[in-house]
């Protein structure tokens, strides 16, 4: 059992997530390594300021651009797009996924207008497809659905999206956020058309389920194999799996002081463990630009390190997404973001770009009881703001939102 501080807990998150100490990736190549390095992305439409995959890989890349995204992913067919909550992959683990998109041809969708599209709709589908190149749910007419279904108001839409679940088609292309699909064999690169044998597979995802989270909870890890491969986990299987990964030396189980869980860590990974335990921060994590100390950055709203509750266990912060809360339930705002300062979580801010007059505003500004109140923050604050605004090009503020007078008037000279 390997013990580790509560701080090397925290920068050995930050770090494997690429977020600290600084920006260590550069550019459209830099884009492609930090989704790697990310494992997965998770994809969300709304674009307040920007879309939540961009802010997220705005806090990894320097020099990121909006358009680095879709020309990873499209151009270059680097990542595909997947699942029911929408994550990118790396397109060389595709066929390792064509095991839970297995396990769903199976089940069907309970959750849709029918469990299994009738068969001659998704051979209407597929024809169309194959006659007519790429399309999206708008290029399709029929029948509108019984009830009403986030995935589409059409049943070929409804059809299209169960397709893409079973890896028949895949997504191509996007326009804004709308998926533009195409059959499979006419988007992947054929040396991934394959199927990887099911063992195979369940290996692989045993590992991933530690990979994404750098440290996973040995208590839930479980769950998110379960999630991953789309199959009931139960704990002997659990269990089991765990124990073959720690005797065949690819995981070991890690205990951080103060805390009562128990965690599985990559035995791959623990160099840069052991690195921050001793004081040092790991070669291959230098910054090609500003530390998170001289620069904040804002995170994503689904930020694996902070999404979901994390925030609370690993920095002390409590973190709620409040978008879907109404007005009256919110504490904070809409579309808040967690600020990193250094190692830790010290403020957060809730932004809106308002596209007719191209001003980001701050709607609102909250601090931690313990945030540092001096000058190498504020400095740190403003700069990271700057490179925020910059993203999504703009150079116009509106600062009303920071409450606290002293703050506001030094960042609107700054800014």
């Amino acid at each position: 059992m390997i013990t580790i501080s509560k701080l090397t807990f925290r920068r050995f998150l930050l770090g494997q997530q690429g977020l600290w100490p600084g920006r260590r990736f550069k550019g459209l190549s830099g884009t492609t390594r930090a989704i790697h390095q990310m494992q997965v992305l998770q994809l969300d439409p709304l674009n307040i300021v920007a879309r939540s995959q961009e802010i997220a890989l705005h806090g990894r890349v320097l020099d990121f651009k909006l358009e680095h995204l879709y020309q990873a992913v499209y151009e270059k067919r680097g990542f595909f797009d997947y699942g029911g909550w929408l994550f990118m992959y790396p397109i060389q683990e595709f066929p390792y996924w064509r095991l839970p998109m297995k396990h769903r041809e199976e089940r069907g969708m309970n959750y849709e207008s029918f469990k299994h599209p009738p068969a001659e709709l998704t051979k209407f589908v597929l024809n169309e497809l194959r006659e007519r190149g790429p399309l999206g749910n708008r290029d399709f007419s029929g029948q509108a659905v019984k009830a009403w279904s986030y995935r589409g108001r059409k049943e070929a839409s409804i059809a299209l999206y169960y397709l893409w679940l079973i890896g028949e088609v895949m997504i191509t292309n996007r326009k804004g956020f709308d998926r533009i699909y195409d059959l499979r064999e006419r988007v992947l690169p054929s040396e991934y058309d394959h199927v990887a044998p099911e063992s195979e597979a369940e290996d692989f995802f045993s590992r991933k389920a530690i990979a994404y989270l750098g440290l996973a909870r040995e208590s839930t890890w479980r769950t998110s194999l379960a999630h991953f491969i789309h199959r009931n986990v139960s704990r002997e299987e659990s269990k089991n799996r765990v124990e073959g990964l720690i005797e065949q030396g690819i995981a070991s189980r890690v205990c951080v002081e103060g805390s009562q869980d128990g965690y599985l860590v990559l035995n791959s990974d623990q160099p840069h463990l052991f690195e921050l335990e001793a004081g040092r921060i790991p070669k291959a994590w230098k910054p090609k630009g500003p530390t998170t100390e001289e620069e904040v950055t804002l995170l994503a709203p689904l930020e694996t390190i902070s999404a979901r509750g994390r925030a609370k266990k690993v920095f002390d912060f409590e973190y709620l997404w409040e978008v879907y809360k109404p007005v009256h339930q919110r504490r904070w705002g809409y579309y808040t973001l967690p600020i990193l300062y250094g190692d830790d979580l010290v403020a957060r801010l809730d932004p809106k770009l308002d596209r007719k007059t191209n001003t980001l505003h701050i709607l609102g500004f909250w601090l931690e009881d313990d945030t540092p109140k001096n000058e190498a923050f504020v400095n740190a604050l403003a700069k990271g703001l700057k490179r925020f605004a910059d993203m999504i090009g703009t150079e116009k503020f509106d600062l009303s939102g920071i409450r606290q007078v002293k703050l506001r008037s030094y960042l609107k000279k700054k800014l």
